[in-house]
């Protein structure tokens, strides 16, 4: 259909159009618009007929999406007013991309959203899918003004940020500004169609899709790029990816611009994402080809990009003067596009209201935001420490270790290691690596709903055959190959969480984990929290690494930055040194995953996988039995060997039997007697345990393989000082701070049992 031009924008330029504050200069361009607009009107449609000829949109639909349009601009108005009176936290607003709004009107409530920041029409065109819910009216005014005002009254987040969230809605709440939430949305999408594979009920219907949306500037960031892979990578093998792509192009990121045409030509062929493109300006032009793009991506299940034309008025922010980088004709005709003018024009020429009744119209949700505001501003604040963190890290010790320890599955345990004969504790002693891998196999039996993926992980059975026989016991829909890439694996992880499976992502190396840092810091692990507890991402990462690798190494497979993964709020870290403590740590952290919904990570050590051995070769001290499936590790609960107070060692995963063997030569020697802490939990520490242990000794050494400016050590000597421990002697081993060499050269840099019985030598 053809689209009337916007009126233009007199010449020369007002002297008002000059002043910085853009957003009062775009609300008085808007009245001043509809006053002065002198078109043709045609008798008003019926509420099913097209509201303009030749257009798809019907009069109703056009007055729905008008409101959410107007409610959007009102909130972002609103926030500019109030911030500098300290009643609102956030004037990143939505103008300019109200358009989006038709993006909610053409899915449902129950499609899985990943939204931009820019989504304030999309929101409150979603709540008009769900009334209410609970007893709870939906009001997308004054839960945004809630959300804006910080209030701990906020639905999303309980006031800890200003998202885009609704449990009701399906709108998984984050603070993606740079594309870090493409992944996870990719993986829900492929998780809605795992789930009929492995017989798993969905939280939402079979059909759904799952929404991503993100500007045009971020569309370039390597995340982003990752997604986009991933999901031609899968659309080329011809497996479902039912994921919308909706890329909001304002042509702009804060103050770089896209190129003319970029965004076009990159996405219009590219394999395995099929392309539409929309004006998100004009809702009579733009709404068919939405609706295109929805009804494709849904019947095809296939990932769709869809290019949804938008501009940006009144800046990034409230903090971004444009008119200070920006010539005053460039600012005037991007305003001059602002979608609401059309939208005024098409309400104007179809009839469905004089100018006398949109201006009202305008002004009356002007007064909804505002009086909204005013409400959320005298909701209360979040004011305590203990408010803030309650639902980044659940946890509920009793029933987790109820869960962890629950063994009612003895039928699914025969059957996944082929009879009663074969179950894992009626075998011989075992090493590191089989006894996880037996581990596994029990804990798939036990979670039908489990999954298991990574690179090399089926067929192959992982680099170190931790993982052999799981492909063939449990099939290719529960344990699968992926790509190569780290970020699209945990966002796969992300997105099996969403949905209610339990994934068991694999990471080959702890390297590799440092290039997806931001998908379990950034995006996993702060869901809970950025919920308000509604939503959650349980999952167990299984990460091979930390140093000592024998014949093959180097910085890649020699990795020990352990910090990288500490620094992560709400994440739990175990480590194990030896089998049967393995087998016990998994189980609760499936348990936490599945009670608590938390993120876990298990860190392997390597080195350790095929011990047999501790003191002489052939003694077969590092082999342990296999512990009974009613037998699990609390998080926080550690191992003591021995029970000597003359020197305490603190440590965990290699060196622990370093530590075991360097504690004889220093009992031989110095004529102590040595207790060798293994802490086997990271994240969190056990604080009161590490103080406990400390408090009969007369000396304490922290062995650590980690760095010396960024380990565990740290964490163990706080403790320690905290816990009035610190007049002690006290010493540290730690790793040199330096990258991983090849070779023997490795052993230069990591502490060794010669080390250990140095410090305790000094020590003396």
């Amino acid at each position: 259909m053809s689209v009337r031009p916007f009126a233009a924008v007199p010449s020369p330029i007002p002297a008002r159009m000059k002043g910085l504050n853009r957003a009062a200069i775009c609300d008085q361009n808007f009245s001043e618009f509809v006053q002065a607009w002198d078109g043709p009107v045609q008798p008003a449609p019926v509420a099913d007929a097209p509201v303009l000829p030749g257009a798809t949109l019907t009069a109703t639909d056009f007055l729905h999406l008008f409101e959410s349009q107007l409610i959007s601009r009102h909130l972002d108005l609103m926030a500019r007013v109030l911030r500098v009176q300290n009643k609102v936290f956030y004037t990143i607003g939505s103008s300019g991309h109200e358009g989006n709004a038709m993006v909610a009107r053409l899915t449902r409530h129950s499609d899985p959203a990943f939204l931009h920041y820019r989504s304030g029409g999309f929101m409150a065109e979603r709540f008009r899918k769900l009334p209410g819910t609970d007893g709870h009216r939906l009001d997308p005014i004054m839960d945004s003004a809630l959300s804006f005002a910080a209030s701990k009254d906020d639905p999303a987040s309980g006031g800890r940020h200003k998202v885009w969230g609704s449990k009701p809605l399906w709108v998984l709440p984050q603070t993606s500004t740079i594309a870090s939430h493409l992944p996870k949305a990719l993986g829900t999408a492929i998780a809605i169609e795992q789930a009929r594979r492995i017989g798993h009920a969905l939280p939402i219907p079979e059909d759904s899709i799952a929404i991503c949306s993100f500007g045009d500037a971020s569309s370039n960031h390597a995340t982003a790029q990752t997604a986009f892979n991933a999901a031609a990578w899968t659309a080329h093998q011809k497996l479902p990816a039912p994921v919308l792509f909706v890329c909001e192009d304002n042509g702009i990121g804060i103050s770089v611009k896209t190129p003319t045409g970029w965004v076009a030509e990159r996405y219009r062929n590219m394999h395995g994402l099929d392309y539409f493109f929309a004006d998100g300006l004009d809702l009579a032009a733009g709404y068919g080809q939405v609706a295109a793009a929805v009804e494709h991506c849904r019947r095809t299940r296939r990932p769709t990009f869809l290019h949804l034309k938008t501009t940006r008025i009144m800046g990034h922010a409230g903090t971004d003067f444009e008119i200070e980088w920006r010539s005053i004709e460039e600012l005037v005709q991007v305003e001059a596009s602002d979608p609401l003018l059309r939208s005024a024009e098409i309400a104007l020429m179809s009839g469905l209201m004089s100018k006398e009744q949109l201006l009202a119209y305008y002004e009356s949700f002007r007064v909804r935001c505002f009086a909204a505001a005013e409400e959320a501003d005298r909701r209360p604040k979040i004011e305590t420490l203990e408010e803030i963190i309650a639902p980044l890290a659940p946890h509920h010790p009793d029933i987790v270790h109820r869960e962890a320890t629950r063994n009612d599955y003895a039928e699914a345990r025969i059957k996944a290691f082929g009879g009663e004969a074969r179950l894992p504790e009626k075998q011989p002693a075992k090493h590191l690596a089989i006894q996880i891998n037996q581990a596994l196999h029990d804990l798939f039996a036990k979670y039908p709903e489990a999954l298991l993926f990574g690179e090399d992980v089926a067929q192959k059975g992982g680099v170190y055959t931790v993982t052999k026989g799981l492909h063939k016991a449990f099939g290719p829909a529960r344990v699968f190959n992926t790509l190569l890439d780290e970020t699209m694996i945990l966002g796969l992880a992300q997105g099996y969480a969403n949905l209610g499976m339990i994934p068991v992502p694999e990471i080959q190396y702890l390297a590799y984990f440092h290039n997806a840092c931001d998908q379990i810091r950034g995006e996993a692990c702060s869901l809970q929290f950025f919920s308000n507890g509604q939503y959650r991402n349980p999952m167990v990462v299984r990460i091979a690494g930390l140093g000592y690798q024998r014949g093959f190494g180097g910085h890649f497979h020699n990795d020990n930055s352990i910090t990288a993964l500490r620094d992560i709020p709400g994440l739990v870290i175990g480590c194990p040194s030896r089998g049967d403590d393995a087998a016990m740590m998994l189980r609760t952290m499936m348990a936490l995953a599945r009670v608590d919904g938390r993120v876990c990570a298990f860190l392997e050590p390597i080195a350790t996988y095929m011990t047999k051995d501790l003191h002489e070769a052939g003694d077969g001290l590092w082999l342990t039995d296999y512990p009974a499936p009613d037998r699990a590790i609390p998080v926080g609960e550690g191992k003591v060997y021995g029970e000597g107070d003359d020197l305490v060692i603190y440590t965990f995963g290699n060196g622990v039997p370093m530590s075991l063997k360097a504690a004889r030569q220093i009992e031989a020697q110095q004529g102590w007697k040595v207790r060798v802490v293994d802490l086997r939990w990271l994240l969190p520490l056990n604080e009161a345990f590490i103080v406990d242990q400390a408090k009969a000794a007369k000396r304490l050494l922290v062995v650590d393989e980690g760095r010396r400016s960024a380990g565990v050590g740290e964490g163990i000597l706080t403790a320690l000082v905290e816990g009035g421990q610190g007049g002690k002697a006290i010493a540290r081993v730690v790793g040199a701070d330096t990258y991983t060499p090849l070779a023997g050269a490795a052993f230069l840099v990591l502490p060794s049992e010669a080390d250990i019985v140095a410090a305790a030598a000094a020590l003396a």
